[in-house]
């Protein structure tokens, strides 16, 4: 199991770069990662300074301020290793590539500590991880949802590790996805290029900004879509991800007005199917080999409860 044990104390720098914010407010819109509600109590502990004096949180932002932030600093035991069954499409001694299952996280969490993806990549892998992404992390280059099926790739050392991630920052990692939507298309294909960043009041959600301004840290979001078939009141959709962001796709397409069946977080909260999370699918990967400068393609089948749906779909037969 993992324990968390707080003994380090964890000292950030943060350059305000907005006018006429309350503190709170800024610091929980901002690439922090801090709740507002952590924020206020940071603030009231006095564990956030201007010019080494503690700051009240009602205090209105100036461009040019920096703060320090301190903070504890959980330190996370070593996550076990667990005999849990992987769908494993490919594998050599620089990297593995996971037919991932609905429900399986890929990392250990608060919530969720134990009965990972990477719980699994530690028993079947052993010590042929790459540390680059910490104790809670080895291996991992990228993630997908809990509740989103199909291909995730992890590194089994260090250089393959550098080299995956240099290929995501470069877009010559590429993913794609398979999604069951509501509503019809009215075009066969196109690119949705909208900025996304954290919520300002859901703080577990991501959002669409009309402008990375609007938001300190919403970042460049690009995802290009095409038409697979029209159904009654629905549509299967391919995307492909330029970029890589926070439920990037789900936040897109409902976006635009499409969102993904069974996601109750971005779309609507009525199931259908019986579903009890998002119908999306991780189907493509494309990578570099970082070994032998190989041309990777590997495709996943659309999982069973995925092809369920398109049968009813065909026959009319919505639940």
């Amino acid at each position: 199991m993992i324990s968390y044990v707080s003994t380090a104390l964890k000292t950030t720098t943060l350059l305000c770069n907005s006018d006429g914010v309350r503190l709170d407010v800024y610091l929980s819109s901002n690439i922090t990662g801090l709740t507002r509600n952590a924020a206020q109590k940071l603030l009231e502990a006095g564990q956030i300074t201007l010019n080494n004096v503690p700051v009240r949180k009602n205090h209105i932002t100036s461009a040019g301020e920096v703060y320090t932030i301190t903070q504890d600093e959980p330190i996370a035991s070593a996550v076990i290793a667990q005999s849990i069954r992987l769908d494993v499409v490919y594998e050599d001694g620089a990297v593995i590539v996971i037919n991932k299952p609905r429900g399986l996280v890929v990392h250990p969490a608060p919530g969720h500590p134990d009965g990972t993806l990477v719980n699994a990549l530690l028993y079947h892998c052993g010590n042929s991880l790459s540390g680059i992404g910490g104790v809670l992390r080895p291996g991992i280059v990228h993630r997908i949802d809990k509740d989103t099926s199909g291909l995730i790739i992890a590194a089994k050392n260090d250089r393959a590790h550098l080299s995956l991630s240099e290929q995501l920052s470069a877009r010559t990692l590429t993913r794609q996805y398979d999604a069951i939507v509501c509503g019809n298309f009215k075009n066969d294909h196109g690119t949705i290029d909208s900025p996304i960043g954290r919520h300002p009041i859901h703080r577990k959600k991501q959002m669409v900004y009309d402008t990375k301004a609007h938001c300190a840290a919403a970042r460049q979001a690009i995802t290009h879509y095409e038409v697979v078939a029209r159904y009654n009141g629905y549509t299967h959709v391919r995307c492909r991800l330029e970029t890589g962001r926070t439920h990037q796709i789900r936040v897109h397409l409902a976006h635009i007005g499409y969102p993904i069946i069974g996601d109750s977080v971005y779309g609507r909260k009525k199931q259908v199917f019986g579903l009890s999370g998002q119908c999306l699918h991780a189907s493509k990967l494309c990578f570099i080999h970082p070994v032998t400068d190989k041309h990777m393609t590997l495709s996943a089948e659309l999982p069973y409860y995925f092809r369920d749906i398109l049968m009813k779909l065909e026959k009319g037969t919505v639940s």
